[in-house]
């Protein structure tokens, strides 16, 4: 199995420049600086099929050419390291690993569209993952990989570690910004898109740890190479997940992008935990729709997985066993997404807090089937109406426990109780 981003990777060891360069580190910015012009870069990424790791999936190609490349002057490149999606821990994961990985992806990209200055912003309870990347930008700096005149060319970068306040409204792309730069993380009113107006009111674009530790990869061995390694035809490269939950094994790891969600519980999870059965899962972290038993054999691929309901989002597959009230569930999934809304809109400030009411209610045994037809109401209310994707995303979940566990969410209103508490 091809391992790609942890081809470094040994149990609780930090791969750093030595290590990085004998398995052929910083050949991707050699070839990149030396051999192609930065439009063949973003051409190459373009052709890769390369879609964001972050949760959007948005392809990195396309989202390079509103950013105005051949511009020269200030504009910036920021890493979203603010991973705090229950259920996602890929990215530090990665970090751990092998930082070196993300600083040369983040200066390939720099190349490509000539950006001089580049932010890496990571939440602040990832501390050694900060610490590793200093280390490994400095070991670069040393080496004339970042700074003047990178390996003798006329492309000069500088990349700097921002530590966060670690909230979870920080992964809106805007938010961040305004994080970045010491104000309210609010998100901003697009457009102008932070292509055009981001860090400091200049051009910027913001891409995810997994997304461009890919980049120097795809540099090295070409768009064919990187879309062969996926296991469908729609998708292109290799994904990392990140399982919890109910499983008898927890890992991370780098499969190819469209491995089976039965493949990935039951080989590589273990299957369900004490002998349970598989009831659920959240299959891209906590804002993606639930996929049920129906759904094993659903290939965790951008497209396919769109079609069965759900989507990718971050590659988080948090398994629930037989035993799980989904009621309950919801509810402490949104009860977090009220808590981290950052109050800037309506539906989501008063919208969440109200959606946890009426789960609360029902999975206390005290709802009627009225307060089903106003969680729906609420569902449409609050998705795709919010100023971000934030309450949107927490609708996923409660759209998709009426979709598929309608009669357990019914059960509880005619017992007067949760069925599954004694």
């Amino acid at each position: 199995m091809t391992q790609v981003l942890f081809k470094n990777r040994r149990p609780g060891e930090t791969v750093f420049l030595d290590g990085y360069r004998k398995t052929g580190g910083y050949e991707g910015l050699q070839k990149a600086v030396k051999a192609m012009s930065p439009d063949e870069v973003r051409e190459a990424v373009k052709e890769s099929g390369l879609r964001g790791r972050g949760g959007a999936g948005f392809p990195t190609g396309v989202k390079w050419t509103f950013f105005p490349a051949d511009q020269f002057g200030e504009k910036y490149l920021v890493c979203n390291a603010d991973e705090k999606e229950p259920g996602t821990y890929k990215d530090r994961e990665l970090l751990l690993a092998d930082p070196h990985q993300l600083v040369e992806g983040m200066i390939v990209s720099a190349y490509a569209l000539r950006i001089p200055v580049g932010y890496i912003f990571i939440r602040y309870g990832y501390e050694r993952c900060s610490q590793n990347l200093e280390r490994a930008i400095a070991e670069a700096c040393e080496a004339g990989f970042l700074g003047d005149n990178i390996l003798g060319s006329e492309f000069s970068f500088e990349l700097h570690v921002h530590r966060s306040a670690g909230r979870y409204i920080c992964g809106e792309e805007t938010a961040l910004l305004n994080a970045l730069e010491g104000l309210r993380a609010n998100p901003r009113s697009k457009p102008p898109f932070p292509a055009v107006r981001g860090l400091f009111g200049m051009p910027t674009t913001v891409n995810n740890v997994e997304t461009l530790a890919n980049v120097q990869h795809i540099i090295v061995n070409g768009p064919e190479w990187f879309r062969g390694l996926a296991a469908t035809e729609t998708g292109a490269g290799t994904k990392l997940y990140g399982l919890s939950g109910h499983l008898e094994r927890t890992p991370c790891l780098e499969l190819p992008i469209g491995t089976t969600l039965r493949e990935i519980v039951e080989e590589h999870g273990g299957g369900v935990w004490k002998g349970r059965t598989f009831k659920a899962c959240l299959p891209g972290g906590a804002s993606t729709p639930y996929l049920a038993a129906k759904h094993l054999d659903t290939p965790l691929d951008f497209e396919p997985i769109e079609k069965a309901g759900s989507r990718l989002g971050t590659g988080g597959v948090t398994v629930f066993d037989d035993t799980t009230c989904m009621v309950a569930a919801t509810l402490n999934l949104n009860t977090f997404f009220a808590r981290e809304s950052c109050g800037w809109c309506t539906p989501c400030r008063d919208g969440l807090p109200f959606v946890s009411w009426l789960l609360e209610k029902i999975e206390r045994g005290e709802g009627t089937m009225e307060d089903i037809e106003i969680l729906r109401g609420q569902i449409r209310n609050i998705h795709g109406r919010s100023f971000c994707a934030l309450a949107t995303g927490a609708m996923e979940p409660v759209a998709s426990l009426l979709d598929l566990f309608m009669d357990e969410v019914v059960d509880h209103i005619k017992r007067g109780r949760c069925p599954l508490k004694r």
